[in-house]
């Protein structure tokens, strides 16, 4: 009886325990844009759908630990989704920094950086299957083979594709590079450009848009936690002549919201008056980084005012129904990984620890996950609802989704006899997993069989 009462009180007071650590840890990464580590987003609006082609991070250190190329999609900014590869031929190698889907032709012309060059690829569809341009069947590894497009030697890396309204293409890439681009899509212009900035430090994930009769052109400095964009602005020509606004900064990082190096991302609009800017952030160093989005203003004359960047995001875009959200009394687990002290890089400022505590996983920031222990063999979460419920749909969104997985969901009434009402054994390169219930349960439990032991977002509807 006495052994009985102690296992008791013990099993009280590890509840407890977890109890008082969720209450006192926070997130410090805020609401990203998509659970999910992403890098260099690309986004735009096509058809009413907004696409965000991206690097694919979270794999580690470099970027030869990069995921696969995939499209993030969704109707209303809030909800994203996507469903295996957009370019199947480049899964398996070191890609980064894609363009936008540039509509012309009657086909859809994407630019990212492979092996350490600059691709054109080309497709019906923005979802894809995109495939090489020029009709090559390989990529060429870096100093071994072709370079970008068709010239002679642009080098460089993170291409930005911009059509003007006589229809003219121009690619800009970094180091400030820009020329002119062939109706084809392809072939580049034998004279290249150098775009004059005052800052005169390398320079990468340029940005160029236009708006009002201006053309503007967005360039980095630095990197890490030390990451800045600044600009230049023409009211003549994507070529120039440019003007140097006296006040050029546009976003660095902000310590007093959390914000370290926001860095290669880009700036998209929804209508003429609405203008928006998506940024990487320093995150969990190295390739471990996630993308946000803020509003981009202007002044009167303009000229573009500083963004006050915050982890906050921005909000649903687009007015969509909404399902039914079932938020869980309580969620419980297997095991959680012990905290992550994020090192800094250059600025002794730039300092957080992540944890990885399950209320997290229905947190619906994107910025936050439950991960397992590694010594985790079960490798389980669980829902608590508080009573039974008609639970119709079950939507996860696993960490390192392009990596795949596989799991088992299972519905309970009273949490111990369990029922399988979703889930699949083969590993599906997906996110999020969504299963149809249809059923009155008060308990779902997830167990992870194939993939990492980590869910970044779990809606219950």
């Amino acid at each position: 009886m006495r052994k009985r009462y102690w296992k008791t009180i013990n099993f009280s007071l590890f509840f407890l325990v977890a109890s008082s650590l969720e209450a006192q840890v926070t997130n410090p990464f805020g609401n990203a844009l998509v659970p999910d580590m992403i890098a260099d987003a690309s986004i735009q609006v096509i058809d009413g759908m907004f696409y965000c082609y991206a690097t694919t991070d979270g794999y580690g250190k470099g970027l030869h630990t990069s995921g696969p190329p995939v499209v993030w999609k969704s109707k209303d900014f809030v909800h994203w989704s996507f469903d295996g590869t957009y370019f199947p031929s480049a899964v398996n190698e070191k890609y980064w920094a894609p363009s936008k889907a540039i509509h012309v032709n009657g086909k859809y012309y994407i630019y990212p950086t492979i092996n350490g060059y600059m691709y054109p690829a080309v497709a019906e569809h923005p979802d894809g299957p995109f495939k090489l341009a020029r009709g090559e069947d390989k990529f060429y590894k870096p100093f071994t083979g072709s370079t970008l497009l068709q010239t002679k030697n642009p080098g460089g890396i993170d291409a930005e594709v911009f059509v003007d309204d006589d229809g003219q293409a121009y690619v800009f890439w970094g180091r400030r590079n820009a020329a002119k681009l062939a109706s084809d899509m392809v072939t580049v212009d034998s004279v290249i450009h150098s775009i004059p900035t005052p800052q005169k430090t390398y320079s990468e994930g340029p940005i160029f848009f236009k708006r009002k009769g201006i053309y503007y052109y967005l360039y980095t400095i630095g990197g890490d936690e030390r990451y800045q964009y600044y600009y230049v602005m023409s009211r003549v020509s994507p070529l120039g002549p440019y003007e140097y606004p006296k006040d050029d900064l546009v976003s660095t990082t902000n310590y007093e919201r959390g914000v370290f190096g926001p860095g290669h991302g880009c700036v998209f609009n929804t209508d003429d008056d609405h203008y928006y800017f998506a940024f990487l952030e320093f995150g969990r160093r190295s390739t471990n980084r996630q993308t946000y989005v803020n509003k981009l203003e202007f002044n009167e004359d303009g000229t573009i005012r500083q963004v006050e960047v915050s982890l906050d995001g921005v909000g649903a875009l687009r007015k969509v129904k909404q399902r039914k959200v079932i938020k869980p009394d309580t969620v419980y687990v297997s095991s959680t990984a012990s905290p992550m002290y994020i090192k800094h890089n250059q600025d002794t400022l730039c300092q957080r620890t992540e944890y990885f505590v399950p209320s997290f996983a229905v947190d619906g920031s994107n910025g936050s996950r439950w991960m397992a222990a590694e010594s985790d063999k079960e490798q389980w979460i669980v829902a608590d609802l508080g009573k039974p419920k008609k639970i119709r749909q079950s939507e996860v969104y696993f960490v390192r989704p392009t990596a795949g997985h596989a799991y088992l969901l299972e519905g309970s009434s009273d949490g111990k006899v369990w029922q399988k009402c979703g889930g699949h054994e083969d590993v599906h390169m997906k996110s999020p997993h969504t299963d149809d219930v249809n059923k009155k349960y008060r308990f779902l439990r997830i167990k992870i069989t194939e993939g990492i032991a980590g869910i970044w977002e779990w809606n219950i509807y």
